[in-house]
Parts: C-alpha cells; structure tokens; sequence
C-alpha cells in the first residue's frame, strides 16, 4: 500500500506536540519547517521521508499511544510550557515515556479531571461540540444559593453576547456560609462556569470537574494520573450522542 500524505498540522497533533489548531497557528507564525523551508498552511508531508522541525527540533512520530486521566491539583495551568514560569500540568505527567498534551482547559484556579493524549485524532473528536461529551462539576459557592438562583442559572442562554447550551444545575447541600452544587456542561466556554456563577451574584470558591463522558475522577489522588481503558477510550471515541432512530418501513 503506497504511504499518503497527510495535513502538516495532522502531522503534528499525531506527534503529539500540540493540538491541530495549536500547531495551524504555530505555522502561520513561521514556527515549522519541512525538509528545511519554511512551511506554510496547507502544506502536505510523507511521514516517512519528510523531515518537519519545530523551533529547530526534530518531530518524531511517537508510535503508540497514550490515553490518560490527570486529577489536576488547584495552581496549575493546562499547558505544556508558561512564559512565565507558573507550575503545569506538563510537570505531573513528566514520567511518562511520551508527551502528551491537554484535551480542552482547566483554569489555573480550578482542579480535578484533565484528559491527556498524543493521539490528535482522538483530541479533536473530544474537543468537538457536535459529539456533545457531559462535563459534570462540583462547584462550591459563597452563601447559601436560593432556588431562584439555580433557576437562572438553568436558564441561561447567552454569556456575554456568546450563545450557550443549556445547563443542568442541582443544589446538593447549603447552608448560611455555603453551597454545593453539581453542574453539567455539555459545551464549555472560557471561564463559563465562574462567569455564569458572577452574573448571578455568586462567588465560586472551589471548581471541581469529576467526569468527562463516561470517565470519572473516582478517588484518583490529587497530581496523580491513570490510563484510560480501552472501553472509556472507544467509549470517548463515540460519544455520549444517542444511536440514530432507525425509520420505519412504511413500504407496504
């Protein structure tokens, strides 16, 4: 079977360096090169004979991949390398023998499960709206939250002139000081839980996502990370949107 060529930016998701819209806009920056020239956006490579550098660095495909679960501790950024020296999550998973890089975010004051990867196919399904993966977050809040609050919350249609899916919010305990709450994403913006929470006037004091899909954080340690297994990665693969009703056959 002859070798085809493949997408530069496909290439280098595959790679496991960075995500495919990381790596279109590390192109357009003049931050490749293939075989020596600088590359250019819609550039194609042959894996096997074409030699693509980054910053001066030789990519290698890294053969197998890696499927994982991080619980992510509160202080840390979801990027592999910060200009300005903050920890990263790249530090907790430094002891795998390959890299791999963040599916989706957790903001720096937020914890609990990341998804990792060096398999960019997988990422991008993941990160795709379309296949609609649930986001489930214990969130604690200032104060006791009221009922007509959570309302508000549930419906929620527009954050700051951005269109957003609809929510479930459950209050799970409150009291005068305050309240827990289980919310369930299924898109995510940036920030949006925190923002949402604001717009309401409540103030978030801790942020913990729990699962993604059919993966839950269980009782994964803090800066410890898990394999997935092969049935949560196929599972993923899937996602979590309901079989296609078959029609019926109305030919008589």
């Amino acid at each position: 079977m002859t070798e085809q060529t493949v997408k530069l930016q496909k290439y280098v998701s595959d790679c496991g360096l960075m995500s495919r819209r990381a790596a279109e806009a590390a192109i357009v920056r003049g931050e490749f090169t293939v075989n020596g020239l600088p590359a250019s956006l819609g550039d194609r490579v042959l894996p096997s004979r074409d030699v693509v550098r980054y910053r001066g660095r030789k990519l290698h495909d890294p053969g197998r991949k890696w499927y994982i679960m991080l619980n992510k501790p509160r202080g840390y950024v979801t990027t592999m390398a910060d200009e300005r020296g903050r920890k990263s999550v790249a530090e907790l998973v430094s002891d795998l023998p390959a890299r791999v890089y963040p599916v989706g975010r957790l903001d720096m004051d937020s914890e609990g499960l990341l998804l990792m990867t060096n398999d960019g196919e997988f990422a991008n399904r993941l990160a795709h709206p379309s296949f609609g993966h649930r986001k489930v977050y214990v969130v604690t809040v200032a104060g006791c939250v009221g009922n007509g609050e959570a309302d508000r919350l549930r419906a929620m249609r527009e954050l700051d002139g951005e269109p957003i899916a609809p929510c479930e919010v459950r209050i799970l305990e409150r009291n005068v000081n305050s309240s827990r709450l289980r919310i369930v994403l299924t898109q995510g913006k940036n920030r949006q839980i925190r923002r949402m929470a604001e717009r309401v006037g409540l103030k978030v004091t801790v942020l913990r996502r729990v699962a993604v899909g059919c993966v839950t954080l269980g009782e994964l340690e803090a800066g410890r990370w898990k394999e997935l297994s092969p049935q949560q990665v196929r599972a993923l693969r899937g996602g979590d949107r309901p079989a296609p009703r078959r029609r019926k056959n109305t030919e008589r």
